[in-house]
């Protein structure tokens, strides 16, 4: 006998107290995924909307979001356009729109959703399949698409879908275009007949929906080598001709099979999760330290000389390494990758990172006198580095959250190429990561970043707590001294794009950033030693508390 439940997160939830047990109530989640009519406040965050399925994220508001941009385009409003890279709406039209989705519980009936309301619309479409975000990247260049919709919410649990929007150059969707979106899909739900009642099915099934399908992975192998950024050919000799292991852990997720097609199938390369599994054994699918845990077994059994591990999320745009000795964070793998690709590969231009993410990447940058370039967090502000066009040009640009791109590669971060990328490195330097890391740090200094954060009071979420925390650059302008632990340190830099971020004369530093959703203070911090972090981390705590009148 079926149970009831009064809604989709009251089943979500019994879901989750034992996966193994439940999975069978999805279809309990899918009917109220499709007959939950309740609209839902539609906000795009740094990587697009997400929802809880059957709660938020519905076939109903589904088709709102999808109607919205279809009435963004049709306004032909000129700065949308033009952040789309697109002349208007007939353009749109002929060039044509990319949909796929990554391989989470109702992906395929989202996805046929959002394509019958576009071709009743005249838009041409092209129906990826299970295919990862940095496919959609390339894909829209390979084919001169005008843009790509991309159901999945990332690395966010299972309960969880998500709406990935990217214009013609490939890149997450800026702010022009997210904040239009919203505000029509936000009117259309308040107007019950914005959303079309009647669900749209595959054809062959009594459906007007046409399937036009695309290999995004043939694609994107295309653009790979046509690029030349990796050297494909100098990774599958490595594989074929060295004492190797490579363990890659894709958690159930869209990434299995796509290095199998790019490498070739080789009994050298373990791949760890690749099963179908909606709820992903019950553990969130993001490439923590905690996750690496089956990589980390396979690597430590190994008696291979090389031994290199990765763990991507489902949507295959973030990553995290290992090797027998260490795990290799973004912090330490994006600067490992700036030296590699500049040093090693000669190529030109600047550093590019979020203003989070370790100052390894400027030290290195520093001695080599090579400019670096500090973001507000989200990937879609790296685009002025990654255009061909750019007059400073990056030759890496990453994020502490776990993703990264390189020179001539997609505007959005790319698992992918961070395990190529990883592979030429050991080829070329013959090298372990942990060893490069190692030699890296020797000749540059070392670094130790982190993070972490407190709760305030839910009155302060967004604009007051950003309010009260600007007062903090102000209060430590460049020259002020600061107790750290035991010592005096110097203010020499003050950095203002995202949060205040105070720069110490000993190359330490911590960032208060305030959360714009949340009753949340974040604090990113690096110190010079391991022990040195606690109070480091101490520090910015006080100092927020400070600033917030809580002392």
């Amino acid at each position: 006998m079926e149970r009831e439940f009064k809604d989709a997160a009251s089943c979500w939830k019994e879901i989750m107290s034992d996966v193994s047990k439940n999975k069978g109530l999805l279809s309990v989640i899918e009917k109220f995924a499709r007959e939950n009519m309740s609209p839902a406040k539609i906000v795009f965050g740094t990587s697009g909307w997400r929802g809880e399925i059957g709660t938020d994220f519905t076939f109903n508001n589904l088709r709102i979001v999808t109607s919205a941009i279809i009435e963004m385009l049709r306004s032909n409003d000129k700065p949308v356009m033009q952040a789309m890279g697109v002349s208007g709406v007939e353009e749109v039209k002929r060039r044509g729109i990319i949909v796929g989705h990554d391989n989470r519980f109702l992906g395929p009936e989202f996805a046929a959703e959002v394509i019958g309301l576009l071709q009743k619309n005249g838009i041409r479409t092209w129906y990826a399949g299970e295919a990862v975000t940095p496919e959609f990247s390339a894909g829209i260049e390979m084919l001169d698409a005008a843009c790509s919709i991309n159901l999945t919410p990332s690395h966010n649990p299972a309960n969880y879908a998500g709406f990935k929007f990217n214009p013609a150059d490939g890149g997450p969707a800026g702010a022009e275009i997210t904040a239009k979106i919203e505000e029509i899909a936000n009117r259309m739900s308040l107007r019950p007949e914005a959303g079309i009642k009647e669900g749209l099915k595959v054809k062959g099934q009594g459906s007007k929906v046409v399937l036009e399908k695309i290999d995004l992975t043939e694609l994107y192998i295309k653009y790979i080598k046509e690029r030349k950024t990796l050297d494909i050919e100098r990774i599958k000799d490595f594989i074929n001709k060295e004492d190797c292991i490579i363990c890659i852990d894709n958690v159930h997720g869209a990434t299995r099979g796509k290095i199998q097609r790019i490498l070739g199938n080789s009994d050298k390369i373990t791949y760890l999760r690749t099963e179908d599994d909606f709820l992903f054994g019950g553990v969130a699918p993001e490439p923590s330290e905690k996750n690496m845990q089956g990589v980390e077994k396979a690597l430590k059994e190994s008696r291979a000389g090389f031994r290199l591990g990765v763990i991507m999320d489902p949507d295959g745009d973030r990553i995290r390494f290992a090797d027998a000795k260490m795990q290799i964070p973004m912090n330490y793998f994006g600067a490992m990758a700036f030296h590699f690709l500049h040093v090693h590969k000669g190529i030109q231009g600047i550093g590019v990172k979020s203003v989070g993410t370790s100052n390894l990447l400027n030290a290195i940058a520093g001695k080599l006198e090579i400019p670096v370039k500090e973001t507000r967090v989200g990937f879609k502000n790296f685009r002025p580095y990654l255009l061909k066009t750019a007059k400073e040009r990056a030759v890496v640009a990453f994020e502490e959250s776990d993703g990264i791109t390189g020179y001539n590669h997609t505007l959005e971060k790319d698992a992918i190429f961070g395990l190529l990328l990883a592979i030429e490195m050991v080829a070329v330097t013959g090298k372990n990561l942990s060893e490069y890391i190692g030699d890296i740090m020797d000749e540059f200094g070392l670094y130790y970043p982190d993070r972490s954060g407190i709760a305030v009071g839910r009155s302060l979420a967004g604009e007051p707590l950003i309010k009260k925390l600007s007062v903090i650059s102000s209060q430590y302008k460049a020259g002020t001294e600061v107790i750290i632990g035991a010592n005096k340190r110097t203010v020499k830099n003050v950095i203002t794009v995202d949060g205040t971020k105070l720069v110490f004369d000993d190359g330490s530093w911590l960032m208060i950033r305030p959360s714009g959703t949340e009753p949340k203070v974040r604090f990113y911090i690096e110190a010079r030693t391991e022990q040195g972090k606690k109070a480091v981390f101490e520090t910015a705590e006080r100092i927020t508390k400070e600033a917030l009148g809580m002392v």
